[in-house]
């Protein structure tokens, strides 16, 4: 059983001025907290000893993305815990009883950045804990003040000698949401006490980056008390430094815009995995999105980069999107819906509409649900995943990678716009009925790649980029809307035909069946006038300029 909690915090640590006889910052002690904010009186809880062992990859795919799975001993919460970043100070905290083995459910969130890599422990950390507890007036306990002396080892890829560091933590109350002026109000009491904010985001972090500079120090025979060694390339001189800032740089490269855009994509990917397999609400939507942009980035910047290495992946980036689309293709259908059935007043809700409804959802979601975890788990997915990170690493790049930027994004933005007109020009010319609105689906598809090639272009064209891609998202919400409202009548007529099989009544069913029919001849009367305004020269014009 996994237990889930959000935790706010923040780390200090003492101030250069405060080092002691060692050459090493010591922790001055703890200023007085009553009365910073709502702080009435400060509980002390006594001292806990913990055993934490922390547990990664061999190329520490978790601590490069600010994650971290350790096993812990001693305390109120002893078991495996799971830290996933959500925001500043933030983390997503999961929890679970004590096993000799990984649980389950916690290796399954890291599956995305683990794949086929094995978890072993990476250092351990002995940690003895003054805990005291920030209470107001009423008696609440608004966070707890941590005093923490922690001794650290590493123990991959091989042991090193123990670092010790004291430092302070700040965690808000479960309940207390994001208590920024709390948070704020002990943190200047801190500071005028000689404390800072930590320059390392966890413990582990730290423990890693101490122990690996002391190593670093004995092998290269620095550092006397005081002045540990500093690993790495020896610093700089003043000339030098001087002679390369006076180096011309590389311009903005299409290449740089292009690749930049594709890893971040890759990362949203990466990310987004545990918060999908977690049904955290919108996920399994910004999933899909980051797919299809990675595959619209292929397209449109096939002179960037060579199709012929990102056409496969492609293919494989379209299947996920349609695996993804079957839950997110139920979300946006199910709240459609039930939006346009809360409109109706009571009198028009025939028969049970809303129970069926709800069922009607509930029936597809389940399978959807399956369909998109059953992605996720194959080695379909993790291969696309290694295969991204590759290209990633090692990019095809064709003969307009090391052109400036601007005029070749600019190209690229302008020939799918090209490709958009004409799918614009067949929609407009379509009579109405089925035909037109397959043609209205393919121009949304189109004015879709042309936002997210100008999305891509922004680095290297600014606002000009900004606004183009501003405009095709107003033709792609009129295009959008109105291919809702056909996927909508189709689930509508379905409905009724459930309905009156069970011989309840469908007349709600058929009077929203329609509204929407009303609502897509709306949109379709508003594309005219829309597109002309949108394909005015002077748009494209601002976009080479």
């Amino acid at each position: 059983m996994v237990d889930t909690k959000q935790e706010i915090e923040r780390k200090y640590e003492a101030t250069a001025e405060e080092a002691g006889p060692s050459g090493r910052p010591d922790l001055p002690g703890l200023p007085e907290l009553t009365g910073a904010g709502p702080v009435a009186t400060v509980v002390s809880r006594g001292v806990a000893t913990l055993d934490a062992t922390y547990y990664d990859t061999p190329g520490r795919r978790l601590l490069a993305d600010g994650i971290t799975l350790r096993h812990r001993t001693g305390g109120d919460d002893e078991g495996w815990h799971l830290k996933l970043p959500v925001g500043p100070d933030t983390r997503e905290e999961l929890r679970a009883p004590l096993g000799d083995e990984v649980p389950a459910e916690m290796a399954t969130l890291l599956r995305s950045r683990v794949r086929h890599d094995p978890l072993r422990p990476l250092a351990h950390l002995h940690t003895e804990r003054d805990r005291k507890d920030l209470v107001d007036a009423d008696g609440t306990v608004l966070a707890e003040v941590s005093v923490d002396r922690v001794t650290a080892r590493r123990l991959a890829p091989e042991e090193s000698e123990p670092v010790r560091w004291t430092e302070v933590e700040v965690e808000l109350a479960e309940g207390r949401g994001h208590d920024q002026r709390l948070l704020d109000a002990v943190e200047g009491r801190l500071r005028d006490g000689g404390l800072h904010r930590a320059d390392t985001p966890s413990k582990l972090a730290k423990a890693l980056a101490e122990t690996e500079q002391a190593a670093g120090a004995v092998e290269s025979g620095g550092g006397g008390p005081g002045k540990p060694a500093k690993p790495g390339k020896p610093a700089k001189t003043a000339r030098q430094v001087a002679q390369a800032a006076s180096e011309p740089r590389r311009p903005l490269g299409a290449d740089d815009v292009v690749l930049d855009y594709i890893r971040r994509q890759i990362d949203a990917l990466v990310r987004l995995d545990p918060a999908v397999r977690g049904d955290v609400p919108d996920a399994v939507h910004r999933m899909r999105v980051a797919t299809r942009r990675l595959r619209s980035a292929f397209r449109s910047y096939r002179n960037v980069l060579d199709r012929s290495v990102t056409d496969p992946i492609g293919d494989e980036l379209k299947w996920l999107a349609g695996e993804l689309g079957v839950e997110r293709d139920r979300e946006v259908l199910t709240e459609r819906l039930q939006g346009r059935l809360a409109e109706l007043p009571e009198e028009l809700r025939r028969g049970p509409v809303c129970e069926r409804l709800h069922h009607w959802s509930h029936g597809r979601r389940d399978g959807a649900r399956a369909t998109v975890l059953g992605a996720l788990d194959s080695e379909r997915y993790l291969t696309l995943l290694d295969t991204l990170d590759a290209l990633a690493a090692d990019p095809p790049l064709r003969r307009d990678a090391a052109k400036p930027a601007a005029p070749v994004v600019a190209k690229a933005v302008l020939r799918d716009y090209e490709r958009l007109a004409g799918r614009m020009a067949t929609a407009l010319e379509t009579p109405p009925g089925p035909d037109r609105d397959i043609a209205i689906h393919q121009a949304r598809k189109a004015a879709k790649r042309v936002r997210y090639a100008a999305e891509t272009a922004r680095p290297a064209l600014g606002k000009s980029a900004k606004r183009f891609a501003r405009r095709m998202q107003a033709v792609q919400d009129v295009l959008g809307d109105h291919q809702d409202s056909v996927v909508a009548r189709e689930a509508l007529r379905q409905l009724a035909t459930q309905a009156h099989v069970a011989g309840e009544s469908d007349f709600t069913f058929g009077l929203l069946y329609g509204r929407e029919e009303e609502r897509a001849a709306a949109r379709e009367r508003e594309l005219p006038d829309l597109w002309a305004e949108i394909s005015r020269k002077k748009h494209r014009a601002d976009l080479a300029a």
